[in-house]
């Protein structure tokens, strides 16, 4: 969709699988097996000692992504806060039905209910800010994050928001690791370094919060201007048709892109999709992939923009001017979605 204003990023932060953006450039973590997990930062800098008890791991993340982003931005309470998730808290969810069998459905605690619930990670960001405004989250699988910036963007469009802190966060359990396996989604050995281009099936699990603080207000040395985004279901046309009709509205020719970003997660069976489009469009362009970095995870597209957002702000990228980033995912090759992120 277009953005009838600009809207921009003006912070972003994210909890993830590496220490962080300039390390993960320099030397990325590296991760064994069929899962990467997220590097977790001490959460007492965000959160009281006492309540760091109560959360579970995604709570924390997310908690954490979202304060940083607010401190970075200079915003004390946003006026809407709006995430996505396609998995909720897992941790909570299995403890609560852990319990239900243990007890045979008596004597339950209600906490572990109340924190299973996917809004949760919203509701307790708004708890900890005090903050009364609107609050959403989106549950729709592999559009969830898309869902959640729709909504931040109509908000910011009609003038009922000025500065929205949007958000996307999942985590794995071992639980739900083991039953994802069984569908032959990810691979019995390797490491995440070596994922992308490995020709063989099968992909690395990932986790991660990536919080955004957006406002049609540009904040000077640090905004981002999201320049326009799509996301589709099933689409019936072709990948390459999507991306070249969404330069051609915005007047763009694939040439006008400095970097993009392709959503490869190491798998045979969906890197073919991403490199029949690198080559039909973008051979002659710098193409990288963040898979690797962050593993594959529904709403993995919001670390793709935190990533964006970062080397736009650096200014370069393998020694070359970046001032436009394109970035193309399709989850599970149901969800295509599009970003195209600008300097200021």
């Amino acid at each position: 969709m277009s953005l009838q204003q600009p809207v921009y990023i003006n912070a972003a932060y994210a909890v993830s699988p590496q220490v962080s953006f300039e390390q993960m450039l320099q030397e990325p973590v590296r991760y064994n097996g069929d899962r990467l997990a997220c590097v977790e930062p001490d959460y007492t800098k965000y959160v009281d000692a006492k309540l760091i008890r109560r959360m579970s791991r995604i709570i924390k993340m997310g908690v954490a992504a979202a304060s940083e982003a607010l401190q970075q931005a200079e915003i004390k309470e946003p006026d809407a806060i709006i995430t996505g998730t396609a998995y909720g808290c897992l941790a909570d969810t299995e403890q609560f039905l852990s319990r239900m069998v243990e007890f045979k459905e008596t004597l339950l605690s209600p906490t572990a209910f109340i924190q299973s619930t996917h809004n949760t990670v919203a509701a307790q960001i708004a708890l900890m800010l005090q903050c009364h405004s609107y609050n959403n989250t989106y549950v729709h699988r592999g559009a969830s994050f898309e869902s959640a910036l729709t909504d931040a963007r109509s908000l910011l469009e009609e003038g009922d928001a000025k500065y929205v802190l949007v958000g996307a966060a999942d985590e794995i359990i071992d639980k739900s690791h083991a039953i994802l396996k069984r569908f032959g989604l990810y691979k019995t050995s390797g490491d995440n370094l070596s994922l992308i281009g490995s020709g063989t099936k099968g992909t690395m699990a990932g986790e991660g919060a990536a919080f955004f603080v957006l406002s049609t207000d540009k904040q000077k040395g640090k905004a981002v201007a999201l320049s326009a985004f799509e996301n589709l279901y099933k689409p019936q046309r072709d990948a390459a048709d999507i991306i070249s009709n969404f330069l051609a509205q915005r007047e763009l020719a694939p040439s006008a892109i400095d970097l993009v970003i392709m959503g490869n997660n190491g798998d045979e069976r969906e890197d073919r999709h991403y490199e029949a489009i690198q080559q039909q469009l973008f051979s002659d362009h710098t193409v990288i992939t963040y898979k690797q970095f962050c593993g594959e995870y529904p709403t993995a597209a919001a670390f793709a923009v935190w990533m964006a957002y970062c080397i736009i702000n650096r200014g370069v990228y393998q020694n070359k001017p970046v001032k436009r980033v394109l970035i193309y995912n399709n989850y599970m090759q149901h969800y295509p979605v599009l970003y195209l992120l600008s300097a200021c």
